[in-house]
């Protein structure tokens, strides 16, 4: 069996570091990377870290807004496809990546397999729920990370196809942990000590496209900076934002740092804010709490165990929540996202489903 994956960001490089290596024990995989992050640090860097094979065809597409992304994307799909002639496309989370693989893969009559299916925010606004149920209703198979995102998928009928796995981010994290935690030269590097920081990400469009947003999440950083470190690892579009609109910022901000150094940062923090989906769920492998930088959250779950806080852009919720979460218990954790054996189980199901 032939089957065409296409990835574009980050998050996508790291599933796939969980799913491609058994996928090709028993099939061939032919690996499409957009170009949506073209950042080294941003995607080849997990090429390096965790083994991801080297993409065999690379579309080099990124900026524009969304739909001109999608849309060039697809067009640069489509003689790929017409060249692999796949048997079906593999395509995770939310990206306009991977709604333009999806869409190309239909309209070539492709049946297409859905990694992370089912999450929602609800919330319409986000290019990225738009993303997730369009891609959704066109996939033949749908992989569900927790019991929540397969309920939400129940919810729109979507009964068919549909399989609890579990979360492949978590594989991955299990796989690599003993090698992270000796990863410590970004930490001895910058002078941090364990315990002795709070970790933040921004790289949403909601956020740093929108001047208010971003003067109030930096200011509500600036204050707790006076009374605890934070780090940032900048985003490339963050960093330009803040400089075209003359935004002070006073937390150690750090160039974009690769998976083993990320984790890193993460087991020795304190507590995480960020607007990443990704990070959402890193932090609660870590048992650690993390206060979202956005209105919604596709991560309703972690909300709901009290592991996660939406406090959106308002500088007085980041605030009031991190000095009250900053020495707090983390909550117990569940096995919500499974054993660590969501890959396995996904290249099973791909492989009966086409058997049959």
């Amino acid at each position: 069996m032939r089957i065409l994956t296409v990835i574009g960001n980050r998050p996508q490089f790291v599933k796939a570091a969980a799913v491609s290596a058994p996928l090709r024990e028993r099939h061939e995989e032919v690996l499409v990377h957009t170009g949506q992050h073209h950042d080294d640090e941003l995607s080849a860097v997990f090429v390096r870290e965790l083994g991801v094979p080297p993409p065999d065809r690379e579309l080099g597409i990124s900026g524009g807004s969304n739909t001109s992304q999608t849309s060039r994307m697809m067009d640069a799909l489509e003689p790929v496809i017409a060249d692999v002639e796949p048997d079906l496309a593999l395509v995770y989370g939310d990206t306009n990546s991977t709604l333009a693989g999806a869409l190309a893969a239909a309209q070539h009559d492709l049946p297409v397999a859905h990694v992370e299916a089912g999450m929602r925010s609800f919330d319409r606004a986000m290019p990225e729920e738009v993303n997730r149920v369009l891609t959704d209703h066109l996939s033949t198979w749908l992989f569900c990370p927790s019991a929540d995102a397969e309920h939400n998928l129940a919810q729109e009928g979507i009964r068919k196809g549909v399989h609890l796995v579990g979360d492949v981010m978590y594989d991955v994290l299990l796989c690599h942990l003993p090698r992270a935690m000796k990863h410590q030269s970004l930490l001895r590097s910058r002078g941090l000590q364990s315990g002795s920081y709070a970790l933040a990400t921004i790289h949403r469009a909601e956020n740093t496209d929108d001047p208010n947003r971003l003067n109030q999440i930096c200011d509500a950083l600036n204050e707790i900076q006076k009374g605890i470190q934070v780090v940032l690892p900048l985003h490339p579009r963050t960093r330009a934002t803040l400089k075209s609109q003359n935004i002070n910022l006073l937390a150690k901000v750090i160039d974009p740092v690769g998976y083993f150094d990320m984790l890193a940062l993460l087991e020795h923090c304190r507590l995480v804010m960020t607007d990443s989906g990704g990070l959402q769920k890193e932090a609660y492998f870590f048992n650690k709490f993390c206060l979202t930088l956005r209105d919604q959250t596709e991560w309703v779950e972690l909300v709901e165990a009290q592991a996660n806080f939406i406090v959106g852009a308002d500088k007085n919720q980041i605030i009031k929540h991190f000095h009250e979460l900053l020495n707090k218990n983390f909550p117990p954790q569940n096995a919500m996202y499974g054993k660590g054996n969501a890959a396995g189980v996904i290249v099973e199901n791909l492989r009966l489903k086409i058997k049959d």
